[in-house]
């Protein structure tokens, strides 16, 4: 019945566009661009337009990762199953087998042609999956999205924390690190993740209002470089910058790729000790890093509370309920959520971790 609807809605828009076109109007009616990759129009984006009239054992939900192999989402995918389980709810968690953007829209597409209820998100590229994501609600699927606060077609963004915080709190770390003076450098996966260059961004202006004998190489050009969310590339593209900034005394990163990448360049060149890292990433992954004083800390927020939380969100438009200021979505850190009106609704929730030698072993994902 929903997906009628929806059909019967897209026609009779391409329609009435038609009529206001040969009557001599603008084509913009106020409602919203419903072009490729634009925003979807405001009617697609009620929340409420996308109850289920289906029994919640038939929903399913997909969830779409950047890649499904690395630790970070195989960890979503705990949080993804748990709720699943609990609501008795179909929950399917997929994903590119390396973070491109190609064919995390081939994923997406995949999953709306087998007629999921709903779609949550991680984006590598927000842009690059707008058609996509417009497709899905124009289809009746609901969309919410984690990571992408730009995103045009979606119903929900869900954070764990702002990135003006989270940016500020990496940089806090990075100085006392360094003891607040020198030459730091910053690495982010890519440049067309928002998130990232929102943490990158966040993390220079917290410098440059509260560290002013610290500076970033290369001008201040944010970022210094991009690891394509590959250890690997992380990796080499580390050591050049070590070898062409032999005075350089400390490393953010804010793909889970980027500090190990940093750290095994650091320990190889024989700067342990002398170049400071503080990066997002698994505790598990990090433990060794961190135990032998490559990495300092480990900051990030615990990515099976986020795939919980999102497939929370999920489940509560499809149930018909409203998401709001305040809302409880079930998870440790998104008890009360706060709403930020931007490019689209940004739900913000309170859950940043910060890990050190004193508590690492404390977790274990």
């Amino acid at each position: 019945m929903k997906r009628k609807f929806f059909a019967l809605f897209v026609i009779m828009s391409l329609f009435l566009a038609a009529c206001s076109t040969e009557s001599g109007g603008s084509g913009d009616s106020g409602s919203g661009d419903t072009g490729s990759g634009g925003a979807a129009n405001e009617n697609l984006l009620d929340p409420a337009s996308y109850k289920s009239d289906k029994e919640q054992s038939e929903w399913t939900i997909g969830v779409v990762t950047k890649d499904n192999t690395a630790a970070w989402f195989k960890r979503m995918e705990v949080g993804v199953n748990e709720f699943g389980e609990e609501m008795n709810i179909n929950v399917i968690q997929k994903g590119p087998a390396n973070a491109d953007a190609a064919s995390q829209v081939q994923v997406i597409e995949d999953l709306i042609a087998q007629g999921v209820d709903a779609l949550a998100v991680v984006p590598i590229d927000p842009g690059a999956i707008e058609a996509s994501l417009q497709n899905a609600l124009s289809q009746g699927i609901a969309v919410v999205t984690h990571e992408a606060s730009n995103q045009k077609n979606t119903l929900f963004d869900i954070e764990a924390f702002t990135s003006e915080d989270f940016g500020a709190s990496m940089m806090d770390s990075l100085a006392a690190a360094m003891g607040e003076e020198g030459k730091y450098a910053m690495m982010v996966g890519y440049t067309t993740s928002t998130t990232h260059m929102e943490y990158a961004e966040a993390q220079k202006a917290r410098q440059e209002e509260s560290y002013a004998n610290m500076e970033l190489i290369n001008g201040g050009e944010v970022p210094s470089a991009e690891s394509e969310e590959s250890v690997d590339v992380a990796y080499e593209k580390a050591k050049e910058l070590l070898k062409a900034y032999p005075d350089l005394k400390g490393f953010t990163g804010v793909a889970s790729t980027d500090s190990p990448g940093i750290a095994n360049a650091v320990e190889e060149l024989g700067l342990s000790g002398k170049v400071s890292i503080v990066g997002v990433g698994t505790p598990n992954e990090f433990s060794d890093y961190i135990k032998a004083g490559t990495i300092n800390e480990l900051q990030l927020w615990d990515p099976a509370a986020a795939g919980y939380a999102m497939v929370s969100v999920a489940a509560k438009i499809l149930a018909g309920e409203e998401v709001a200021e305040g809302t409880d979505l079930g998870i440790d850190g998104y008890e009360s959520i706060q709403v930020i009106e931007g490019t689209n609704k940004m739900l913000v929730g309170n859950a940043p971790l910060k890990l050190d030698e004193s508590n690492i072993d404390d977790y274990d994902f």
